[in-house]
């Protein structure tokens, strides 16, 4: 007869029903996880063949169900939370977006457009101290020039630069800055 364990399983699961489900409880901790896990087993019972015969269907079962609630734990302790996920969804991205990317790149292509718009001595006086972070003084000395005549010509070249980028020069209040030798 085919399916003999099946219907021994079957016919011992219908039986002792409550008796599964209070054990299991015990064991699970929870009425409804044992209910859960019973349900799975009576689903996973019809895959049980006749290759080798159950001696102890009621153990069986109970195994079966204890193997099921062990794996849905497992499977919900690699599930993260939705707390989690939005604490993931959170994080701050460092890398600038693609339309910004291309407004830098427009920026610095216009800079560079009114960098060479300038005369030489202003360009080398923003190259220098704005860009390679030299001092005034350093950059005096370089070309040739006074400190106030590279002052003159850095707050030209900002000027020109500021007006090319359509930005607002900030002028500070106070007075000249202090000379630094």
């Amino acid at each position: 007869m085919a399916g003999v364990n099946r219907v021994r399983l079957r016919g011992q699961l219908v039986e002792n029903y409550d008796e599964l489900v209070k054990k299991l409880t015990r064991r699970l901790g929870s009425s409804d996880f044992a209910y859960e896990a019973l349900h799975e087993a009576f689903l996973r019972l019809e895959r049980v063949t006749d290759a080798v015969p159950v001696r102890s269907p009621s153990d069986y079962i109970f195994r079966t169900a204890i193997n099921i609630a062990k794996d849905t734990k497992k499977a919900l302790n690699h599930r993260v939370s939705a707390s989690e996920v939005e604490a993931l969804l959170d994080v701050c991205d460092d890398e600038p977006d693609p339309a910004r990317v291309v407004e830098a790149r427009s920026d610095i292509d216009a800079f560079k457009r009114a960098l060479a718009e300038l005369p030489a001595r202003p360009r080398r006086v923003l190259l220098g101290i704005g860009i390679e972070g030299r001092s005034a003084h350093d950059v005096a000395v370089s070309l040739g020039v006074s400190v106030r005549t590279v002052e003159s010509d850095l707050k030209l070249a900002l000027s020109h630069c500021a007006n090319c980028l359509d930005y607002t020069l900030i002028r500070r209040l106070g007075g000249p800055r202090p000379r630094s030798y």
